[in-house]
């Protein structure tokens, strides 16, 4: 689908000033200067904090008002030996948090398991189901981690059985809080802590080096033992990165490389990555898929062995489980995609005047119902949720477009709902099927209504006019440096306007675009991942407009510069 590329405005002569100072000062090339500038960085020192991000620019986790509480509820536990259960999410944020924590207070003495849900049985977050494993475990305290914040009669009934629960969580909050010992999540209404998009790892990482803290042990080492989870789960979780998240993926990164969890490496090294060279793009389209798996195709506490996992023999099997059922999880992906496009094929005739679409079967795999809307999101570009139904109530997932926010419309709709919860692109909810023909029309008109017809079209963010021939390696090494790239923080997407095709364009692997440009005397090779239906519309001299990425093409020992290609606009054939 073509996209609407927004362009950046002009710049007036005074802020032009500031950026030729600002090239002059770094010396970097002006575009890298401009690019720094509309990131609001307009001193060497703010530049230099965002280039070397460090564990001193961390904000005090005691800013959270509940903070105090927590630790000290926390310690007492350690010191009377009572049983501590880490109850997390089955995605990947929420089994690293689970695998932070449970690493993290184990060495300091605390009597801990983990319990993760799983997802056909127990649904999402806290249930009533996971009750009776709680009690049988002994636990009198337990930790929530990326979940939590809206299981107001799960949590009720905690504390009628006797225990107590800390939530630390980051999704957003409903009217009525639960009866916890304490919650800690940024999102909270009137919350002081200074930066809200933290991932759920993040949220416990918050906690547990407040703890550490308390206790006088927040050595350097021991704050950044664990970092490595913290980047994986910030990254896979898709929130920005830019302040405290850019700082946990670029130190993580690090130690990722460095080889520190056994788990960790015994994935990197079966989905044949390089660890000299990880980065954020490695978590999400390597790493993350695998943790994924476990929790779609099975249960999660799979992945949280792995995490914890002090084995290397213990490592390699439970990574090579979790590569068979990543296996499984890519064919039912597929299967699920082409029925669901069937059925959208035949139920949504006219797309100009599709707002969103639901769609249900009491076939799909519940576990891939939410990769599936992405991709459809991705399609056809209109909200999706998809749900899957087993004897009458169904599990579903959705997907938002940019400025959307699906879980307020959800929020609007929860008469609808037995119960829902997410972010503004991502939401899960369970209904009854009876209820679905009136939600699927409240919702229908709701987006209809709120949803401009603009935002129907896919908009590209584009940060840089620019021509061919100032694409050199100096360019790219300064950029380089932005990384890791991620939400509000993406790899520069620079336009080039009537550039000439150069070859005969030509498809790869699944419908991928291998095209040569030139102009000006310079040509540059490009690749357009999923952009392989445009081979029919392109030829040899094709004049184009192109929208695209740069980034270094090692193979073989031989290194180039190479466009992704985001998106093209033909001019003349």
């Amino acid at each position: 689908m073509e996209k609407q590329w927004v362009i950046p405005p002009k710049l007036c002569e005074e802020d032009r000033k500031l950026i030729r100072s600002l090239s002059d000062a770094m010396k970097c090339p002006p575009l890298i200067a401009e690019l720094l500038y509309r990131k609001g960085l307009t001193n060497t020192d703010q530049i230099e904090d965002f280039f070397q991000p460090r564990m001193a620019q961390l904000h005090d986790p005691f800013l959270f008002e509940a903070m105090e509480r927590a630790v000290q509820r926390i310690i007492e536990a350690i010191d009377s030996n009572e049983r501590i259960t880490i109850y997390g999410d089955y995605d990947v944020d929420g089994t690293t948090a689970t695998a932070l924590l449970y690493l993290g207070l184990k060495r300091i003495g605390a009597n801990i398991d983990f319990y993760i849900p799983h997802r056909m049985i127990d649904g999402y977050g806290l249930s009533l189901n996971s009750l009776d494993h709680l009690k049988e475990s002994g636990s009198s305290l337990i930790i929530s981690v990326d979940c939590g914040v809206n299981a107001l009669e799960e949590i009720e009934a905690i504390n009628a059985n006797g225990m107590e629960i800390i939530i630390t969580d980051h999704h957003n909050p409903k009217e009525d809080l639960p009866p916890a010992f304490a919650i800690i999540n940024p999102k909270l209404p009137g919350c002081n802590y200074p930066y809200p998009d933290l991932a759920g790892v993040g949220v416990a990482y918050k906690l547990l080096s407040a703890i550490y803290q308390k206790l006088g042990i927040a050595t350097d080492e021991n704050l950044m033992k664990y970092m490595d989870l913290v980047a994986v789960g910030t990254i896979a979780d898709i929130v920005p990165l830019t302040a405290e998240n850019r700082i946990f993926a670029f130190i993580g990164l690090r130690h990722l490389i460095d080889k520190r969890n056994l788990g960790l490496n015994a994935l990197i090294q079966i989905s044949g990555m390089n660890q000299k060279s990880l980065d954020a793009t490695d978590i999400v389209f390597g790493i993350a898929p695998r943790i994924n798996a476990a929790g779609r195709m099975g249960s999660a506490a799979l992945a949280v062995e792995l995490l914890i996992s002090t084995e290397e023999e213990k490592s390699q099997e439970l990574a090579e489980i979790i590569e068979r059922q990543n296996s499984l999880r890519q064919q039912e992906d597929q299967k699920t995609f082409q029925e669901a496009c069937e059925i959208i094929e035949k139920k949504y005739k006219n797309l100009a005047q599709t707002s969103c679409m639901v769609i249900s079967s009491d076939d799909w795999h519940q576990g891939v119902i939410g990769i599936v809307a992405s991709k459809l999101v991705e399609k056809y570009y209109r909200p999706v949720i998809m749900i899957s139904f087993k004897d009458g109530f169904g599990s579903g997932s959705g997907r938002s477009v940019a400025d959307f926010d699906l879980f307020a419309a959800l929020k609007n709709l929860s008469s609808n709902l037995h119960s829902y919860g997410g972010h503004k692109y991502a939401v899960g909810l369970t209904i009854y099927q009876e209820y679905l023909d009136r939600f699927e029309n409240e919702i229908t008109r709701y987006v209809s209504e709120n949803l401009r017809l603009e935002q129907i079209k896919p908009p590209l963010v584009v940060d840089y006019e620019i021509e061919l021939y100032n694409i050199n390696e100096f360019l790219l090494n300064w950029m380089e440096r932005f990384a890791p790239f991620g939400p509000e923080n993406h790899r520069p997407v620079f336009v080039t306007r009537n550039a000439l095709v150069a070859n005969y364009p030509y498809n790869v692997g699944r419908n991928h675009l291998k095209i040569k440009v030139a102009k000006d005397g310079v040509q540059l090779d490009l690749i357009g991942y999923n952009l392989g239906d445009y081979l029919a519309l392109l030829k040899k001299n094709s004049v184009v407009d192109i929208a695209y990425t740069l980034e270094y093409n090692r193979f073989a020992n031989k290194t180039t510069i190479q466009g992704k290609l985001r998106d093209i606009h033909i001019s003349a054939l």
